[in-house]
């Protein structure tokens, strides 16, 4: 009996320390209690109908008024004169040939696109009908998206949102939360400043620049009246394959976490209690994973340990929540069998208890219902709600129709679902909204937002795209290229705007940027510009197809590009890929298109100087073609300004200051981040298994090149012996030793020698940007917590083991030692 009740007493003691171990982590954003209270006294008066409702998020498209032209014609008794009739109320009457006979269904389809097209530019039109279901029937809590597929200017976003939120005072007396992609810029908003993509942000390595950018979408969003983003995107681009590699910050999990970091900073402000008027609310998505599928396509499975989740994955969410990160959108995906919205301990435990974060969490598209459709794990779509929002899922991006309302409260009224889940999601509902302050200003006035798509701005964005733009090959100093000569600028990628600015761009696939960005430069405008039009040859040889899907290229007419080429004195190849997003593009072969390498391949057979432009939004593989050009030039995706950033840079009115931020790799089957284990670097040996792991890469991560160089002197460090529970401070001198003034991403690596698991080869820790004159040195500091150089053992815990570290910055490097072991019991360290 003794036994028992002492059992008892041990384990009531385990289960109490365990709930003050997450009762003691203090709220990652501070409670303020006058929303508190607000929240609550709202609460207590709403129905479940108006709860469920909160938790719904529908497309625009659910409220928009829809033309159906063939309306009033009888297609029984079909007359052409009726579809004469129709044609010519549009004027369209000369772009179809009509007889007497019904037309088919290519040609029905024609006429109604062409109709919805000229509809469309009427502007938003709303179906009052749909809106009194969405909101006056089901009380609707959020819409997101763009009409009509297409950017809109503020004022036309002002006047969309205020008739959304006079309906939504008027019969709930809650103000919707809309919601967009703004992932570079203000990239659904006509006329605003769109910035690079992610992955040109991060080859930046300027945090100051991520933070401006994104404190300048936001100013930009909101003039729209726009109060929710879905960005920034941390996502780890540890898979070249995978469609999505570019709206993130590249491989590492390092620089996402301090980038991600910064975004969120730029977009909320520094008080995530009391978001203001020039600013919005962040999603960060997506939680978590999701950069690394098995298969290297979309929305597909991943295989990630608990190792890597904790220690990687999980890092840019956490650092992020910690900045005030107001709401986080799900992965798609699942991770080892089990879809990231229907995984209770990582939406719950990890991101809710652990934290003690009091935000929302929203699904992605249409993502509850997968779980039904696709992933197989519920049998009906009832069934499938009841385990996403069992699971922790406070808002669903349902997107186009009710169901989700009623079948939601069906499971409250059943018991499948208790209230206190509903009423804790609505909760977190709400409070964004208090946070927002959008029931004091459900909408803007666009006119107090002179700024808007500003000079000001602009320069801002042209600043960044020459920051993130990589110099990777210049063999014999052949950039930057000289005035007074002659130019052929030839690929598929010269003259376009949707190719410099990718997917998230005007619309979903970016395919509309060559018409709304027709006021910026593209490669070829600017090159016109900057060495004058009569020095400039073009000539595509290779095109992509005009309405086709993305990777569609025309017949090549390489001979006239060959033929251009000999009147000239240098070939710019832009090359590359058109825009795409998401699952879309999807691809099966990393390798650049047969036609753009066979394009390099003759250019090459003129003997004159190539400089390749890498456009892509991820690395396809040019082994072949590389050793062909005397330089290599890595734009990825730098938005409006890339063409005068990269005029720019090539001209040498700038210096190249990017560096990689993913490993790019050479071959197919030899895919690898920078991070990989020791086995994956050995000599050849010897036997019958003849095995081989040498890693062998086209670009590492990091490398970049300058037209100056800098040398890298007296590294030191503040401790040589630690312990998890110190600062280290390392200093290095940089010197810039060339004869142009130019800016240096200093990074610093860790490599533990020795550990329990086999740890990475090397880990980036902190970085530094800093600019030189011709001569001139810095002393760069840079601080890394002892704690840093933990890692996740195989028990699921952090450890750090007594034992050496080696440090490298440039080609300085030292040895610390940890002098005690220290395993955390706190999932977080801390």
């Amino acid at each position: 009996m003794k036994r028992n009740v002492f059992l008892f007493l041990l384990l009531m003691g385990v289960v109490l320390s365990s709930c003050t171990q997450k009762q003691s982590v203090k709220p990652a954003i501070p409670k303020d209690e006058k929303i508190e209270q607000q929240v609550e006294a709202l609460l207590k008066k709403m129905t479940l109908d108006e709860k469920v409702g909160q938790m719904t998020e529908l497309a625009i498209d659910a409220i928009t008024l829809r033309t159906n032209p063939f309306a009033g014609i009888d297609m029984q008794n079909f007359k052409v004169d009726d579809l004469k009739a129709l044609l010519a109320k549009y004027g369209l009457e000369d772009q179809f040939e009509l007889t007497d006979e019904m037309p088919g269904q290519q040609t029905f389809m024609g006429i109604y696109m062409a109709i919805q097209g000229i509809e469309s530019k009427k502007g938003f039109q709303v179906d009052e009908a749909l809106l009194d279901s969405v909101i006056g029937k089901y009380k609707v809590g959020s819409i997101l998206n763009v009409p009509a597929g297409i950017a809109q200017t503020p004022q036309e976003w002002e006047r969309i949102i205020k008739i959304i939120q006079d309906k939504s005072m008027k019969e709930i007396g809650i103000p919707c939360i809309y919601g967009v992609d703004q992932i570079h810029g203000t990239t659904y908003t006509m006329g605003g400043t769109l910035f690079p993509q992610g992955v040109n942000m991060a080859a930046s390595f300027n945090r100051s620049l991520v933070r401006e950018g994104a404190r300048i979408s936001a100013y930009e969003t909101k003039a729209g009246s726009i109060p929710w983003t879905y960005a920034p995107v941390v996502d780890l681009g540890r898979d070249p394959r995978w469609p999505r590699q570019w709206e993130g910050y590249g491989e590492d999990a390092y620089v996402n976490t301090v980038m991600g970091r910064e975004a969120v900073l730029g977009f909320q402000g520094e008080d995530p209690n009391h978001i203001g008027p020039h600013s919005v609310a962040v999603s960060m998505k997506h939680y978590m994973g999701y950069g690394v599928p098995v298969s290297g396509k979309d929305r597909t499975p991943s295989s990630i340990s608990v190792q890597d989740m904790r220690e990687k994955h999980f890092a840019p969410h956490l650092e992020a929540i910690r900045a005030g990160a107001l709401t986080v959108m799900v992965n798609s995906a699942m991770n080892n069998g089990l879809p990231f919205h229907a995984n209770y301990e990582l939406l719950t435990e990890w991101l809710k208890q652990d934290l003690n974060w009091d935000g929302l969490i929203v699904t992605d598209w249409a993502d509850i219902n997968n779980l039904y459709t696709r992933d197989k794990v519920a049998s009906s779509k009832k069934e499938a709600i009841k385990m996403a929002i069992n699971a922790g899922i406070d808002m669903s991006m349902v997107p186009y129709e009710w169901t989700f309302c009623t079948l939601l409260k069906e499971l409250v009224e059943e018991g499948e679902v208790k209230m206190s889940r509903i009423d804790d999601a609505v909760r977190r509902v709400l409070r964004l909204k208090y946070r927002l302050g959008l029931f004091d200003t459900p909408a803007y006035n666009h006119a107090d937002f002179p700024l808007f798509g500003s000079d000001e701005h602009a320069k801002v964005a042209l600043c960044a795209a020459e920051e993130g733009i990589v110099l990777l090959k210049n063999t014999d100093n052949i950039l930057p290229l000289p005035q007074g000569k002659k130019f052929l600028l030839t690929g598929p990628n010269a003259n376009s705007m949707r190719t410099l600015n990718g997917g998230w761009s005007y619309s979903w696939q970016g395919d509309k940027a060559d018409e709304c960005a027709a006021d910026h430069n593209t490669i070829l405008e600017a090159f016109r510009n900057k060495f004058g039009a009569n020095n400039i040859v073009h000539e595509a040889g290779v095109t992509y197809k005009q309405g086709g899907s993305w990777w569609e290229e025309n017949a090549p007419q390489i001979d006239k590009a060959v033929a251009a080429a000999r009147g000239v004195d240098y070939i710019i190849a832009c090359i590359g890929e058109n825009s795409y997003c998401e699952t879309l593009g999807n691809l099966n072969d990393l390798t650049l298109s047969p036609n753009q390498l066979n394009l390099v391949k003759a250019l090459a057979t003129t003997g004159k100087p190539i400089v390749l432009i890498l456009n892509q939004g991820r690395p396809r593989i040019i082994n072949e073609i590389e050793p062909l050009a005397k330089a290599v030039v890595n734009i990825m995706l730098p938005g409006n300004y890339g063409g005068d950033a990269l005029a720019n840079l090539l001209a040498g009115d700038t210096n190249f200051s990017g560096k990689m931020p993913f490993t790019y790799p050479k071959y197919i089957n030899s895919l690898i981040t920078y991070d990989y284990k020791p086995s994956e670097e050995m000599e050849r040996m010897e036997g019958a298994y003849n095995y081989d792991a040498v890693v062998s890469v086209q670009w590492a991560f990091g490398y970049g090149l300058s037209y100056t160089q800098f040398a890298y002197n007296n590294l030191k460090v503040n401790k040589s012996d630690f312990t998890a529970d110190d600062i280290l401070t390392f200093t290095v001198d940089v010197t810039n030793t060339g004869k142009m003034a130019g800016k240096e991403s200093v990074l610093l690596f860790s490599s533990d020698l020795v550990a329990s698991l086999a740890p990475d080869v090397r880990r980036l820790r902190a970085f530094d940007k800093i600019e030189l004159k011709p001569g001139e040195t810095k002393t760069v500091t840079l601080e890394v917590k002892g704690s840093d150089l933990a890692y996740v053992g195989y028990d699921g815990k952090w450890i750090i083991e007594k034992g050496d570290f080696r440090i490298q910055i440039g080609n300085q490097t030292t040895n610390i030692t940890c002098s005690q072991t220290k395993k955390w019991n706190m999932p977080n360290k801390d």
